[in-house]
């Protein structure tokens, strides 16, 4: 599949910390409680790490008790793919920037509110932007 942004591995680690190249390029996932962006206070947009693309709004982020930051839907149609992931001896629904195929995280359908979703997102793939 040919991305928006497409880079070799060296570009990545040159661009990224290694812990944000592990979650991001290798699907790894941080420990629960410990990314930066769990709670965040002010409102503001959260962008893919990896490329930039505007993913999440604060007004969709929600305290989801699960460890990690959680959103009932992504900022705009299309910014987000899902995908199969069997990993694990699981079966869940991996989701990736659209933009740079970058690892975010996974969906659940056990979320809170009208959409019953549950975006769990890692920190280490978000960068926010406070509005204004």
């Amino acid at each position: 599949m040919t991305r928006e942004v497409e880079l070799t591995d060296k570009e990545w680690r040159d661009g990224l910390s290694p812990d944000q190249f592990e979650v991001l390029r290798k699907s790894a996932t941080e420990p629960a409680w410990s990314g930066k962006l769990l709670h965040v206070d002010s409102d503001g947009v959260f962008h893919c790490a990896g490329c930039g693309a505007a993913l999440f709004s604060t007004e969709h982020k929600f305290e989801s008790g699960s460890g990690w930051p959680s959103f009932d839907r992504a900022m705009d149609d299309g910014t987000i793919e899902q995908h199969t992931d069997r990993s694990f001896g699981m079966v869940r629904t991996e989701i990736v920037c659209a933009r740079c195929g970058g690892h975010l995280g996974h969906v659940f359908d056990d979320g809170p509110t009208e959409t019953g979703q549950r975006f769990c997102v890692n920190s280490l793939s978000l960068e926010f932007e406070p509005e204004g």
